[in-house]
């Protein structure tokens, strides 16, 4: 008997348990072939798993018709007709498709009534009725930005106008002061240095309080390489103050960078070596500065020498200062020093511009005048620039997305015999176009014009390598002209590795023998994420137009960054 009952129970239990997991339809009736067609325009779900669901959808669609202007709309009689079909029958009644809303201009400007309504009257404005909802978000938003946080924004006294339009009154509450930021607390990274809150950030107290735009420009934080935040800001109000809360980490940014590279000598046959150190250490006084130290030994005999410091924010103002020294030595045949010292100010986290003096001295180190080409000389040269960087600071194998610089130069070239006008330009623009998350294209574009009525060979632009166009010596081609594009088809195979093609290209025109020529330079390339750093390798082939391919010319390149 217990055996039999338990069976039935099961039974039971199976029955149920299948009722409840059948579908539900639902069929809206309509009274017109226009209202058919509108729901149709709507659309709803047809099947539900529950009832519960089934309600839900219906008040969703009333909702959506009242937002059209269906504001006496009626989704009415849910019909049971079996155990899982439902039928109701809609009635969309009036449509009214403007409203006019009335406002007192004290308490809105009118700029803000002109982004949501193109026909404004002295005492009302009108908005077509499926548009209302945003509106009243846009005004609210406006509201924010003024600084009332907690305005209320409403319609009151809604009434029928006519058959066509309604009528409503803006009510508009808000505190009787505006919010400032009155405390801001960092947190996390403490020493954070409070110049880039005010200036780089344009964060700072008394500014009116609106938490949106806060969040926008604390993501700027990753065009710095120094600091991130780590989660977005909070704000406490109190009822007379509020307090900003900003929670921000400290980066690591110095970085070691280095490369060998070797080759085959073309006249002697024998393997050479050539390769550079780069120390970069940024914020280690946490005042945002950085200082860069380059040394530079080529495979032609040439020996580079650089040091770099910027001074962000000098005196808590927006301008900061950049200095520089660099000596260049070629050999037994010259040595030039180049010294300059600019002023930078920072327009916002991406646009910078650069306004200073440049100058340059190089000296004739051969006893005898054998290359009248080489000559002792000095240059002052006046110079303003531009600079656009977007980062990425949480990519680590391509944390620069884009970056432009434009540099224009402008003075005098003194030798004992006479002096000369002289200028210069130079720029440098890049993008990484991302095709999809593995595949991507890299494309850079540099170049730099000396402009002179005569040129010496130890003023000349130098160029090749590594870091210009790959498969030639480093520094090894002289010019007065050139321009180079590199280009990478990247293929990332996991977060830490990729592997990418080479192909550059460059034009060079050096007046002082009168040449000119393209260049070309092809290979591959990986990256690879150590716990080192990020070790790269390229291998690269160059050739002139009026040579044949050659694979002695190919050069292979190492580099380590190493961050610390």
């Amino acid at each position: 008997m217990h055996k039999t009952a338990f069976i039935f129970l099961l039974i039971g239990l199976l029955f149920a348990s299948n009722l409840n997991t059948q579908n539900l339809t639902l069929k809206i009736n309509s009274n017109s072939k226009v209202e058919a067609h509108i729901l149709d325009s709507i659309g709803y779900k047809i099947k539900y798993s529950n009832y519960k669901a089934l309600e839900a959808e219906i008040n969703s669609l009333k909702s959506k018709l009242f937002n059209l202007g269906y504001i006496e709309n009626e989704i009415k009689f849910i019909k049971k007709i079996n155990d899982t079909t439902f039928t109701s029958n809609l009635n969309l009644r009036n449509k009214y498709k403007t409203l006019h809303i009335y406002y007192n201009p004290k308490d809105i400007n009118l700029s803000v009534i002109k982004r949501v309504s193109n026909n404004i009257f002295n005492e009302y404005f009108t908005i077509p009725f499926p548009d209302v909802r945003n509106a009243m978000q846009t005004i609210t938003n406006e509201m924010t930005k003024k600084g009332f946080p907690f305005a209320k924004v409403q319609l009151t006294d809604i009434e029928i106008k006519n058959s066509n339009n309604l009528k409503a009154s803006l009510t508009i509450r808000t505190s009787k002061k505006t919010r400032t930021i009155d405390l801001i607390t960092i947190k996390g990274y403490k020493k954070f240095p409070k110049t880039f809150l005010k200036h780089f950030l344009k964060i700072k107290q008394k500014q009116l309080f609106n938490l949106e735009t806060i969040k926008k420009k604390t993501r700027n934080l990753q065009n710095l390489s120094f600091a991130n935040e780590i989660k977005p800001p909070e704000v406490l109000f109190s009822k007379d103050s509020t307090s900003l809360y900003l929670y921000l980490k400290k980066q690591q940014s110095n970085t070691f960078d280095g490369f060998l590279g070797f080759g085959t000598n073309d006249l002697t046959n024998k393997l050479e070596f050539d390769g550079y150190l780069n120390l970069n250490l940024t914020n280690n006084l946490n005042l945002g500065e950085s200082f860069k130290l380059l040394y530079k030994s080529d495979e032609n005999n040439q020996n580079t020498f650089e040091v770099n410091v910027t001074l962000p924010y000098l005196f808590k103002t927006p301008i900061g200062a950049d200095v520089l020294l660099r000596l260049f030595r070629r050999d037994t045949s010259f040595a030039t020093t180049n010294q300059s010292l600019r002023l930078n100010y920072q327009i916002n986290t991406k646009h910078k511009i650069y306004s200073g003096l440049i100058t340059t001295e190089s000296t004739n180190l051969q006893n005898t005048n054998t290359a009248a080409l080489i000559s002792d000389y000095k240059t002052k040269h006046y110079t303003i620039a531009y600079e656009f960087l977007k980062q990425e600071g949480t990519n680590l194998l391509f944390p620069v997305q884009s970056q432009l610089y434009l540099e224009s130069a402008f003075g005098n070239r003194e030798t004992a015999l006479a002096t000369e006008k002289q200028s210069q330009f130079n720029f440098s623009a890049s993008h990484i176009f991302n095709l999809n998350i593995r595949n991507s294209l890299y494309i850079k574009a540099n170049g730099s014009n000396l402009i002179s009525n005569q040129y010496f060979e130890n003023e000349l632009l130098r160029f090749g390598g590594i870091n210009s166009i790959r498969g030639f010596e480093e520094n090894s081609i002289s010019a007065s002209l050139f321009g180079v594009i590199n280009t990478e088809y990247r293929y990332r195979l996991n977060e830490s590795i990729y592997i990418h093609s080479i192909f550059d290209a460059a034009y060079f025109e050096n007046k002082t023998i009168n040449s000119k020529k393209k260049l070309y330079g092809y290979g591959f390339g990986v990256g690879i994420i150590t716990n080192s750093g990020l070790l790269k390798f390229n291998y690269a082939n160059g050739k002139d137009e009026d040579t044949s391919f050659k694979l002695s010319n190919s050069k292979i390149h190492v580099s380590l960054t190493v961050s610390f």
